[in-house]
């Protein structure tokens, strides 16, 4: 994991904010969802994207094993005996 060296305190809220540089760079806008994630001690913020894994087709999704995959691709997907 790569430190960025840029500390913030949290408000009287629970709020942080994220720099814009951080933001321009991972291209999170106003209005933009965040996931969030726990690993042990860390809190893992990451862009929320509920479009298809494979053609960024947000319509029709799935959700399997953590991913999401639109039913166009899902279709698409060789059997298992074809591999």
């Amino acid at each position: 994991m790569k430190s960025t060296g840029i500390v913030r305190k949290v408000d009287e809220l629970g709020r942080i904010v994220l720099p814009i540089e951080l933001r321009r760079t991972l291209d999170i806008n106003l209005k933009d969802s965040l996931e969030i994630y726990v690993d042990g001690e860390r809190i893992i913020l990451k862009k929320y994207s509920p479009a298809c894994i494979f053609c960024g087709e947000a319509g029709q999704i799935i959700y399997f094993k953590g991913k999401n995959i639109c039913v166009k691709c899902l279709a698409e997907m060789p059997e298992p005996d074809t591999l």
